[in-house]
């Protein structure tokens, strides 16, 4: 390692060397090339280069009027010290590079070459301190094991000089503090260190064969006991390859290795193998790598060793310097862990310089200055690049200012009862202040002048009629015991420290509020997972109820082929004809209906004629060529079937419905409109008999996939009105199947919206909703012929998010419209009851009141008045009970058998009350 300074100091003059020589191998080249006949004229090198050298001088004057237009431009930077560099113009790449650092943070590369070019000009002992100085610049951007290494480097070479070791040592020690426990690289500064102390010890070793004195035997013990030290040191550390520095360490020591050591050694291997999936995963992944770094920062944050948690933020900062959040993770961690002043301060600094967007670290800033004693001249001063580091939104600045007040605020003291101090009148300018720099934006002043006024009276009540410290004690226990709406009181909590306490009493309600949100998000996050877990079983139970009743189905279907195998055959090829996807098949014609159920309607008139039921109308005569005028009808508006019906799968296909009844040409049209989804095999409109497009149709395509992309064109306007697209599913192997695709249980990262007016669009809801959070997805409410309804769904990204903008809009106008918010909790939907016909004593089977899908058959009672009596409305009471008023149908004699009731249940009789029944005939 002596030796490294000896070459830094030799390093100009063999670098002219070889300079030298490199000229003279190209002149005797160009005299050989001569010598062959190659003739090369000097003027036109000249002219080449005096070209490209004017190109690099118009390309630098432009770079360098770009940035005096926008300073801030960091690729113009970096462009200009390239060209600067290669131009060899050191005097402005000096200034160049002054300029960017004065701005931005610098990478590793680009002070790597600063250094070097710096060293190359370094002549005499005033010269090494600027680049000393340099380097000091250097390591407080980054943490990187690559420039304290070569800062160590360097020093070396100065160690001759007064004083040089001592420097060289404390260069070396501030190195291992800052890169020392890097796992993978932190190993290159231990060995260089041990190596130099190595280095040393030859030095005071006595000449061979001579006897050391006692003061040069002192020295002696004492280097051997800094180089072991180190030894003891570094095996305490998990680093990469540590087995051989210990086995280094084994060679070295006379006495071998103590015990002490050799059990940190363990203990370190032990911490090494924790990290080694965290460090394989860093090593294997792509850069940013945010994912595994967050990961690690857990990790290391759950083991709490404080330095460790810090080089693996510095790590992930290295390599994510652009990400905000990581940066406001950090400093709040050495806000609340270290406390220590120069290192929470340098952490703000570097943070706002690398993210100046970002008012959440401007702000954290101004909180750790006025924390750790900063004078008044330097948090002013950090305020005043606030408001120039540009801000995205308005709400930044206004928020910004906030922060600014309420430190002037806390800089007032109204408990001496003063009516006028300097630092009252300092608040009041900056309250002017803040109104003429928001003047642009009113809403932002108004709201600004209002939480001014707010904190000004809140403070005059509580000093005249109220009390501070109760007031903050009720508000702890309020933020401690709630559960409705803990964020609305946090949000009090925090306002109220605003506007009256310290900047302990805010820190205290911040740590509070945020363990409290913690804890709460924490338990609705198990509450979901137990939502989601109970849901998942009673979708398997429902799954296995569909099952089982298909297979029950499919049992008795098997068992009745051999009975109705005239009716199998005619519905076979019913299907065949019309496809077995289709959900909604088309009415028969009422000819054939009548023809076809011929021996039914038989049968039924022999059982109905015992109870006085309408017997079914005369069979008809059929007309000569009635049937095939029919079936010609029929037939006529079908397409022709492009694949079998074998060939059609479920999977494959979806149905879609709600299009217009008079759409032109609706196989093309979905053709083209689903074209993008997948090849389309087959589209099957559905048409009434007389030829009419029934408003539905089937998409067939050749493969899955396809299915997924065309489900995404749900809801898609065609020709006016919206167009549903959903799964096809044959209903009666699946009769619980349900296309609704939203939730009907309560949701409570969404909000639900009524009395909009019908003119809103998402746009503006979105631009409504976005100030109380981040809106993932927006739903208006329309109905089937696409109008809207003044109804919405809005999806936030977490319930904090929702009930903040529940509390927030409720209420509020909109175009003159009263919004009403609720989160979303749809009613549950009620299934109809079924009615079962029963058979009463002595009566036949009674008709299925309801068709096949769920209706009544008509709406007209077929049923003559006379049958029907009203019983009367004073009824006397008979066995101790009293019947209620209900219409009756009957056969002629009262409760007898043939009673029929179908909407309130009837009590049921004894062997005693039919023989009274009888008795009064």
């Amino acid at each position: 390692m002596a030796a490294t300074g000896n070459e830094e100091q030799t390093l100009l003059p063999d670098i002219e060397e070889e300079a030298e020589g490199m000229e003279r191998e190209m002149e005797s080249e160009e005299e050989e090339e001569e010598g062959m006949g190659v003739e090369h004229s000097e003027e036109e090198d000249e002219e080449d280069t005096s070209e490209d050298e004017r190109e690099n001088e118009a390309e630098i004057q432009r770079l360098e009027e770009q940035l005096s237009i926008n300073a801030f431009d960091y690729n113009c930077h970096v462009d200009l010290i390239k060209l600067l560099r290669q131009e060899g113009k050191l005097h402005r790449l000096r200034k160049a590079r002054q300029k960017m650092s004065e701005l931005f943070p610098l990478t590793e590369e680009i002070w790597l070459d600063w250094l070097k070019d710096e060293i190359r000009l370094t002549e005499d002992e005033s010269d090494r301190e600027k680049v000393y100085e340099l380097f000091e610049r250097a390591v407080k951007d980054y943490m990187c094991p690559e420039i304290w290494l070569e800062y160590v480097q360097y020093s070396i070479g100065g160690m001759g000089a007064q004083g040089g070791i001592e420097r060289v040592r404390s260069i070396f020690e501030r190195a291992l503090t800052a890169v020392g426990l890097h796992m993978t690289k932190g190993a290159s500064i231990w060995e260089a260190y041990r190596e130099f102390e190595i280095v040393i010890l030859s030095t005071v070793q006595p000449p061979p064969g001579s006897v050391a004195s006692k003061e040069q035997q002192e020295l002696l013990n004492a280097q051997l006991e800094r180089i072991h030290t180190l030894f003891r040191r570094q095996l305490a550390v998990p680093l990469m390859d540590m087995e051989g520095t210990y086995a280094e360490y084994s060679d070295w020591a006379d006495d071998g290795v103590p015990e002490t050591v050799t059990h940190q050694y363990r203990r370190a291997l032990q911490q090494l193998e924790k990290c080694k999936p965290f460090e394989e995963a860093l090593l294997v992944s792509e850069p940013p790598k945010l994912a595994e770094y967050q990961a690690y920062i857990d990790f290391e944050m759950k083991e709490g060793d404080p330095a460790r948690v810090q080089i693996i933020f510095e790590r992930a900062l290295a390599e994510n310097c652009l990400v905000p959040d990581l940066w406001i993770k950090y400093t709040m961690y050495l806000d609340r862990q270290l406390k220590i002043k120069d290192l929470v301060l340098s952490a703000h600094e570097r943070a706002v310089r690398n993210c100046p967007w970002t008012m959440g670290l401007w702000k954290s800033y101004l909180l750790a200055l006025e924390r750790h004693g900063a004078d008044h001249q330097t948090v002013t001063d950090v305020f005043e690049k606030a408001l120039n580091a540009g801000f995205i939104q308005a709400a930044d600045y206004v928020e910004i200012w906030q922060s600014n007040l309420d430190y002037l605020r806390r800089r007032v003291d109204f408990s001496k009862g003063k009516k006028w101090s300097r630092e009252l009148d300092e608040l009041r300018a900056a309250f002017a202040r803040s109104l003429d720099y928001l003047k642009e934006d009113v809403k932002e002043s108004e709201y600004l002048v209002t939480a001014a006024v707010l904190s000004l009276y809140a403070c005059l009540w509580i000093r005249s009629y109220g009390d501070a410290v109760h007031c903050r004690k009720a508000l702890h226990r309020a933020v401690q015991c709630t559960s409705d709406y803990p964020e609305h009181v946090c949000d009090v909590l925090l306002n109220f420290e605003r506007v009256e306490g310290s900047l302990e009493d805010w820190d205290a309600a911040v740590q509070k509020t945020e363990t409290k949100l913690n804890r709460v998000n924490e338990q609705r996050a198990r509450v979901a997972e137990k939502e989601a877990v109970l849901a998942r079983q009673e979708e398997e139970k429902a799954e296995h109820r569909r099952k089982a009743k298909a297979d029950k189905k499919a049992q008795k279907k098997s068992q009745k082929t051999d009975r109705a195998g005239d009716k199998r055959k005619a519905e076979d090829e019913y299907e065949e004809e019309w496809g077995e996807d289709e959900e909604l098949p088309s009415k028969r014609l009422r000819g054939e209906e009548d023809f076809g159920s011929t021996a039914k309607e038989e049968h039924m008139e022999t059982e109905s004629g015992l109870f006085s039921r309408r017997a079914p109308p005369p069979r008809k005569t059929e007309p000569p060529g009635f049937r095939k005028n029919q079936q010609g009808l029929s037939e006529a508006p079908r397409q022709p079937q492009d694949i079998s019906k074998e060939q059609r799968k479920d999977e494959e296909c979806v149905f879609v419905s709600n299009l217009p009844f008079n759409l032109e040409d609706p196989e093309g049209k979905m053709r083209t409109l689903f074209q993008g989804c997948g090849t389309v095999q087959q589209v099957r409109p559905i048409f009434t008999a007389k030829g009419v497009f029934k408003g539905y149709c089937y998409v067939q395509f050749e493969d899955r996939l396809a299915v997924s992309e065309a489900l995404k064109l749900d809801r898609q306007e065609v020709d006016g009105r919206p167009m549903f697209v959903s799964p096809c599913v044959d209903k009666n192997k699946n009769p619980d199947f349900k296309v609704f695709k939203y939730k009907t249980a309560m949701e409570k990262h969404k909000i639900f919206i009524s009395g909009l007016p019908y003119s809103c669009t998402k746009e503006t809801l979105e631009d409504l909703c976005k100030q109380h959070g981040t809106v993932k997805t927006i739903r208006l409410v329309t109905n089937r012929s696409g109008k809207p309804k003044g109804l919405a769904y809005v999806e936030y990204e977490n319930e904090a998010q929702a009930s903040q903008a529940v509390l927030k809009m409720d209420g509020t106008m909109l175009e003159n419209f009263t919004i009403s918010v609720a989160i979303s909790n749809p009613p549950s939907r009620k299934m109809e009851d079924k009615a079962a016909p029963s058979r009463i004593l002595g009566a036949a089977m009674l008709r299925q009141p309801q068709g096949a899908r769920g209706k009544g058959r008509t709406q007209i009672s077929l049923l003559p008045r006379s049958l029907y009596r009203q019983s009367a409305p004073d009824a006397k009471a008979e066995n101790g009970t009293v019947s209620a008023p209900h219409a009756t149908v009957t056969d002629g004699v009262h409760g007898g058998p043939g009673t029929a009731s179908l909407d309130t249940q009837t009590k049921s009789l004894s062997n005693e009350d039919f023989a009274k029944m009888l008795l009064k005939k």
